[in-house]
């Protein structure tokens, strides 16, 4: 049997959603015995994200965030039920929640309460602001947080609207910042016997994925917009969109000519260095598409990889996942059937050679490790009485 980082550090996890979920998962993953708390007959909010499937309550929304987890379902409105948990905690080593601040407090679950009887709990929250401040209390959200830290305002493209960010960017990178406060809080442990509170807020966590372009904008009062630069873009060729980056050379721009056949336009004053390229970006990119689009992707994917500028035909996720890259990178992983067919999951981005992903526990339906883990909870009851 493999040892994994984590073995013998128990995790109570009251998170829903997606930030909480992916932290607690990828603790999970690497060996930690997580415990999930899920509000009776409903759970997860994630459980009911894709409305009607046929897998239920186990959709594959929820399934993609709760691998190598334990579910208990509990009424916490039930001083019996409270009294569980709080055992449970006792016995804790991490207690991780994202709801608004101050829920865990009126669950009689707040810090405080919490290490005076178990001085070595890391209490991790996630919140959509932090802890304090003005929007303290503001429903925390991907897309709010996406909209609130100028994320979404910044384009590629200053021409087209304003729109959404596809995927749960700011979840994703909270989640795993607060994996990142956790690890740092246990380390901190061996050294002082102690527990404290970890706070990551989406919010914080889109400020800092900006931190170039922050430092730029503080200190020299620039718009650094690494998608808007002249020579970076995406071009229609004629069966699918290239994506081209001219950068990290010390002249890109004769390059791309070489590998578009055509003269070499940093000899023009017009497009001499990077300045007046931005100037001239309209003009540049024109003259970009009007070549791309004459031949295929993959022709122009081997000239341009010919004289080393970075390229890459644009993908659906279909095809990424049915890519070799894909499955020779272990990003795939089997959670056994369901009765609609197999349970399919993306794996862990962290590839440790003595510790790979495994899957110990299928995504848990609601409530399946009740008898388990409450029995656990109760023994404990009675022998601390």
């Amino acid at each position: 049997m493999t040892t994994l980082p984590l073995d013998g550090v128990r995790v109570i996890d009251f998170t829903q959603v997606m930030m909480g979920p992916c932290c607690t998962q990828m603790l999970a993953d690497y060996g930690a015995e997580v415990i999930k708390i899920e509000k009776d007959r409903i759970g997860d909010l994630s459980r009911w994200s894709l409305g009607s499937d046929p897998d239920g309550l186990n959709n594959p929304v929820f399934s993609s965030l709760n691998r190598n987890k334990k579910s208990v379902a509990l009424d916490l409105k039930s001083e019996e039920a409270k009294a569980q948990v709080q055992a449970l905690i006792d016995a804790a080593d991490v207690v991780v929640s994202n709801f608004r601040p101050g829920v865990m407090e009126r669950m009689g679950f707040g810090y405080d309460d919490l290490k005076r009887r178990n001085p070595g709990i890391i209490f991790a929250i996630g919140s959509g602001f932090g802890l304090e401040g003005p929007n303290v209390h503001k429903g925390g959200q991907d897309v709010l947080a996406q909209a609130m830290t100028g994320v979404m305002a910044r384009k590629a493209d200053a021409t087209q609207p304003t729109s959404i960010y596809s995927t749960a960017l700011c979840d994703y990178s909270a989640g795993m910042h607060l994996v990142q406060g956790v690890l740092l809080a246990l380390l901190q442990r061996q050294k002082t016997g102690l527990g404290q509170v970890v706070s990551v807020s989406l919010y914080n966590s889109m400020l800092a994925m900006q931190m170039q372009e922050g430092a730029a904008h503080m200190m020299r009062g620039k718009d650094l917009n690494w998608g808007a630069f002249p020579l970076t873009g995406v071009f229609e060729t004629t069966d699918r969109p290239i994506v081209m980056v001219g950068a990290f050379k010390q002249n890109p721009l004769r390059d791309i000519c070489e590998a578009l056949e055509i003269e070499d336009l940093s000899k023009e004053e017009r497009f001499a260095d990077l300045d007046r390229q931005m100037e001239h970006k309209a003009e540049l990119q024109a003259v970009f598409r009007a070549r791309f689009a004459e031949k295929g992707c993959d022709h122009w994917l081997a000239r341009l990889e010919k004289v080393d500028i970075l390229c890459a035909p644009v993908r659906t996720l279909a095809e990424a996942l049915e890519d070799e890259q894909t499955l020779v990178n272990r990003m795939i992983l089997d959670a056994g059937r369901s009765p609609n067919g197999p349970i399919r999951l993306i794996g862990s981005p962290i590839d440790m050679s003595s510790a790979p992903v495994t899957i110990r526990h299928a995504p848990p339906r609601l409530g399946e490790h009740n008898d388990e883990v409450l029995g656990m909870a109760d023994e404990r009851r009675r022998g601390a009485a």
